[in-house]
């Protein structure tokens, strides 16, 4: 049985407030399954590494540090994803790990950034019409799935 939950995030850059922010906000967004575990005496931890190569370097490291433990990436996708998740991230990244399965990764949509226009009535209280309007025009085109806009596009905004 598992005692320890080990989960390495991409996210926070390198300002450590941040990445404390980072993980109280995965804190109470996993805190249904955190409160599982606990009554079930597993240990939880997350991990927020910074950048993307930081959080691969974390886990695999964490791999041979707590081979005990249930070690689990979560980075951002990146890009279009049509296969497993460590198929994609070795067509991508080339990041290898070919003696890990599926289960000990899971991919965030191409970019964080696409999540704040889920909700274009509360960003306008925040940015410039203008931006706005651009970025209604993106989810009419999206149909509103941000899992599939890509930074790029939230770049040209």
């Amino acid at each position: 049985m598992v005692k320890e939950i080990r989960i390495y995030i991409e996210g926070g850059g390198d300002d450590r407030d941040t990445k404390r922010k980072i993980r109280q906000g995965f804190s109470g967004f996993l805190k249904n399954l955190v409160y599982i575990a606990r009554n079930k005496r597993i240990k939880w931890d997350i991990i927020v590494c910074g950048s993307r190569n930081n959080a691969f370097r974390s886990f695999k490291n964490a791999l041979e540090d707590y081979p005990d433990a249930f070690n689990m990436l979560l980075v951002d996708s990146e890009a279009a994803v049509n296969k497993l998740p460590w198929e994609h991230l070795k067509s991508r990244d080339n990041w290898d790990s070919s003696n890990v399965d599926d289960t000990h990764c899971h991919l965030m949509v191409q970019a964080m950034e696409a999540m704040f226009i889920a909700d274009i009535d509360t960003l306008k209280k925040f940015g410039s019409s203008v931006r706005c309007a651009k970025l209604s025009n993106l989810i009419a085109h999206k149909t509103c799935n941000t899992r599939t806009v890509a930074l790029k596009s939230l770049k040209t905004l």
